[in-house]
């Protein structure tokens, strides 16, 4: 019975939204930077055109998980998902990198919208017994997200340009509007129903809370995982370039979405039952053993290695400290603990490629991974510093 439960019409719809959204943005990301510099911007502008996106949505998520846990998560997801649009469809009339930068702001503010109140509206409907395995779920549709998104976004540049490309994006965005409006579910916290003078009231409510601060060792974590990740996103096409190695580096993105999704589905449920440290050392493990593949890359098996076991360490760890930061935060205060984690999540992709830009300009390309392996310990440090060890 439960299991019927879990995968209701509602829940189904939210995955399929969360696809949509999530595809949408990341069928832009490999292509921005480019598209801002046909428009004549140089190296430092391209930069900050594609990190903007990820800056407004880390200045955004505070309000936007205050705002979740107070009002209708369906409303606000529809107000992320046509901020979205409006900022694809800024990309196709742009004919100088002003109607960028602004469309650019647009699509951070609305990709923030709807990754915290997607995710949290999830969590909402999902027995508590069950989270774990219903936000790995979660999780498995952003994996396929960034796995496809980024493969079409190339694909239609190639043949057909930068602005049909944009299209496709707008395309992608009017799906998760659509979707999400036929979701029945309005996604309204017990405490916002209540109305404005609940009883009892928390002499906390009404105050707007950054961080939930319990969650915030969980974001640290997913942080420093976070951190390997997007650096091997943003340089590993370089790296292989400059070791002159002999591997498709093409191949490493859709093997680790596909062991990501294998990972997630064989271990949904014990996502349920494992206790948090348990998945920190294995994923840490995990990760670890992925940057040593990728230290020695010497063909295509060790790329598939490599991977496989990033899939095991960043992959599973998204889902894990995302349910686990949900439940910390108990009902009523989802959206925020939501937004916490992915304030994380944010730091980590912009931190990855900074510092993997430090790293390619400094250290040998042979030490790139070697260096980024402290990011292992200073998990455990976040676990233990944070009084983790004392919770779930």
């Amino acid at each position: 019975m439960q299991s019927q439960h879990i995968y209701s019409r509602d829940v189904v719809l939210i995955l399929i939204a969360s696809f949509f959204y999530m595809a949408s943005s990341m069928l832009v990301t490999p292509l921005i930077t480019g598209f801002a510099g046909s428009l004549g911007a140089g190296g430092v502008l391209m930069g900050l055109v594609g990190g903007l996106s990820n800056f407004c949505s880390l200045m955004c998520r505070p309000a936007v998980g205050n705002l979740a846990d107070r009002i209708s998560k369906r409303r606000l997801s529809t107000v992320g998902a046509l901020l979205m649009l409006a900022g694809y469809l800024g990309y196709v009339a742009a004919h100088n990198n002003a109607v960028v930068v602004l469309a650019r702001v647009a699509q951070g503010v609305g990709f923030a919208c709807c990754s915290v109140c997607m995710s949290t509206w999830m969590s909402d409907l999902l027995p508590r017994d069950r989270i774990g395995s219903g936000m790995g779920m979660y999780g498995t549709m952003n994996a396929l997200s960034m796995a496809i998104g980024p493969a079409v976004g190339v694909q239609c540049w190639q043949h057909l340009g930068y602005h049909v490309s944009f299209c496709v994006s707008a395309l992608f965005a009017v799906g998760t509007l659509v979707t999400v409006r036929l979701v029945h579910d309005r996604g309204i916290t017990p405490q916002a129903a209540e109305g404005p003078e609940p009883p009892a009231p928390d002499p906390e409510e009404g105050h707007l809370h950054l961080v939930d601060r319990k969650v915030l060792p969980v974001a640290a974590i997913i942080m420093l995982f976070g951190i390997p990740y997007f650096a091997t996103q943003s340089f590993l096409v370089t790296y292989v370039q400059t070791r002159q190695l002999p591997v498709a580096v093409s191949l490493f993105f859709p093997l680790y979405a596909g062991a990501l999704l294998v990972l997630r589905l064989s271990m949904r449920r014990q996502f349920d039952r494992q206790p948090y440290l348990r998945f920190i050392i294995g994923c840490s493990a995990s990760a670890a053993a992925g940057m040593v593949c990728l230290t020695f890359l010497n063909g295509n098996l060790m790329l598939l290695l490599a991977a496989a076991f990033m899939a095991g360490g960043y992959g599973l760890m998204c889902s894990v400290s995302q349910s686990t930061a949900i439940l910390m935060a108990g009902e009523g205060h989802r959206a925020l603990a939501n937004s916490t984690y992915y304030v994380g999540l944010d730091l980590g992709m912009t931190l990855g490629p900074v510092l993997g830009g430090v790293l390619f300009g400094h250290v040998d390309p042979a030490w790139f991974y070697p260096v980024l392996l402290i990011t292992i310990p200073l998990c455990f440090a976040a676990y233990f510093m944070g009084g983790l060890g004392h919770r779930r």
